[in-house]
C-alpha cells in the first residue's frame, strides 16, 4: 500500500507586534503597513503618552492592548516585533528596553540622535537576534531593488558620478512642534531628519563612503539646527557624490542621478516611487535604447513601509539581521555625522575618524550645542523675530 503523503506544514502563527507612537507616521503608514502583511503580523498593542489619541487610534485599528508606558507593555504582551514611531530623543530608550525585552525592532527614522547611541544600541543585540532596523523604506521600491541588482552583476560598470538631493519645503509653523529644529530632540536639521532616506538609498546602491567636504546654514528658518546643507562626498568605489538637503525648496523632488560607466540611471520622486519615477540613458557606446537594455524592472512595486516590513519579517523567519541594520542601517547615520563635523569645523572629514574619540560621535553639534547654532544661523533668518 502507497505511504501517504506528508501533510503540508502548518503556517507559522502571525508575529505578535507593538507600536509606539500613534502619531502621523504610525496611523499614515505603519498600521496600513502592519494590516496589509496577510496573517504574518498581528498588533496587539499600542502605547501612546497622550491617552486620548491612544484611545481614538486603538478604537479605529481594533488593537486590545493600550498603554501609556513602553515598560508596562513590553511586560503584559511579550511582542515579537516592537515599532518605534517616537520623536527621536525616545528612539535610543525604547529600542533598547524592547531589545531587552527579547523583541526585534523596526525604528523610525534618524535611527539614533548620534553614533555613539547607535552603537549603544548594537550592544543590546544578540548574535541571531532580537536585532533593531530602520525605517529607510526608499531602498525597497522594485527599481532600486533592480538596480542594486545590476550593479553588484557589475552590468553597469563602475559609479562615477553621483547627484543625492533632497529639496523640500517647510514652513515656520513646522518647526513650532517643541522637538523640532534643536539638537537635543531631533539631532540636525535637514541632513538629519529629511535627507537621510535619499542617502541611505544612495549607500544601499553604491557602498560605503571615505571623506565628506560640507556647508551648512540656517538661512530662513528660526531653527537651532541648519536649514539647508551642501556636501562633496567621496565614495569608497571612487566615485563623487554631490549632496543637497533643504527645506526651503518650494518645488520639492528628491532627485537621485547615479553615472556609471555604461549608462546614467536617475530616479526623480518625493516621498516615494514606483518604475516610473527612474529614468535610464545608456551611454552613447552602450545599448541602443533603454528598450532593449536591462531596464525596465520586469515587476513594478513601490517603494513603501509594507515591502520594507515583509522584508523584516522575512529576516525574522531566517534567523538574520535583516536590511537597514547594524552596519548597513549605520551609514546614512555616519555620513551625517561627517557633515555636521564638516561643516561645523571647516575641515574635510573622513569617515575613519568618526571614533569615540571625537566630540561629533557623541553629538552632531560636537562639543557646544550654542555655538554651533551660532556658527550656523545667518542674519537674516531671524531678522523677523
Amino acid at each position: 500500500m502507497a505511504t501517504p503523503p506528508e501533510p503540508p506544514p502548518s503556517p507559522a502563527p502571525p508575529r505578535r507586534v507593538a507600536v509606539v507612537g500613534c502619531g502621523g507616521i504610525s496611523r499614515g503608514s505603519h498600521l496600513p503597513a502592519l494590516a496589509d502583511q496577510h496573517g504574518r503580523a498581528r498588533l496587539v498593542a499600542l502605547v501612546d503618552l497622550d491617552a486620548a489619541l491612544l484611545e481614538t487610534t486603538a478604537d479605529e485599528w481594533g488593537v486590545p492592548g493600550r498603554y501609556t508606558g513602553v515598560a508596562d507593555m513590553l511586560r503584559a504582551e511579550s511582542p515579537d516585533l516592537v515599532v518605534v514611531c517616537t520623536p527621536p530623543a525616545a528612539h535610543k530608550d525604547t529600542v533598547i528596553a524592547s531589545l531587552d525585552a527579547g523583541a526585534w525592532v523596526w525604528c523610525e527614522k534618524p535611527p539614533a540622535l548620534s553614533l555613539a547611541e547607535y552603537d549603544e544600541v548594537r550592544a543590546h543585540e544578540g548574535e541571531r537576534g532580537p536585532f533593531a532596523s530602520y525605517v529607510f523604506q526608499q531602498r525597497f521600491g522594485s527599481g532600486a531593488e533592480h538596480l542594486r541588482s545590476l550593479v553588484e552583476r557589475g552590468v553597469l560598470g563602475r559609479p562615477l558620478v553621483g547627484v543625492c538631493n533632497t529639496l523640500w519645503y517647510r514652513d515656520e509653523a513646522y518647526f513650532e512642534a517643541p522637538w523640532r529644529g534643536r539638537w537635543d530632540t531631533e539631532g540636525g536639521g535637514p541632513s538629519m531628519g529629511h535627507g537621510i532616506h535619499q542617502m541611505d538609498l544612495m549607500f544601499s546602491l553604491l557602498g560605503d563612503w571615505s571623506e565628506v567636504t560640507a556647508v551648512m546654514s540656517t538661512t530662513a528658518r528660526v531653527t537651532r539646527t541648519e536649514d539647508v546643507s551642501m556636501a562633496i562626498v567621496r565614495l569608497e568605489s571612487g566615485a563623487t557624490v554631490s549632496v543637497v538637503n533643504s527645506l526651503l525648496s518650494p518645488r520639492e523632488t528628491s532627485y537621485l542621478r547615479f553615472d556609471f560607466e555604461h549608462a546614467t540611471v536617475e530616479l526623480e520622486h518625493l516621498y516615494g516611487h514606483d518604475n516610473s519615477h527612474w529614468r535610464w540613458t545608456p551611454a552613447p557606446d552602450g545599448e541602443p535604447s533603454p528598450g532593449t537594455g536591462p531596464w525596465p524592472p520586469p515587476t513594478d512595486r513601490p517603494s513603501s513601509h509594507r515591502r520594507q516590513l515583509a522584508a523584516l519579517l522575512d529576516a525574522m523567519d531566517r534567523g538574520q539581521r535583516p536590511p537597514a541594520g547594524g552596519h548597513d542601517g549605520r551609514r546614512a547615520l555616519e555620513l551625517v555625522t561627517g557633515m555636521y563635523r564638516s561643516a561645523l569645523t571647516g575641515t574635510t572629514v573622513r569617515r575613519s575618524e568618526l571614533t569615540p574619540d571625537d566630540p561629533f560621535y557623541h553629538a552632531m553639534y560636537g562639543a557646544d550645542p550654542t555655538a554651533a547654532t551660532a556658527a550656523l544661523t545667518h542674519p537674516e533668518a531671524t531678522a523677523h523675530v
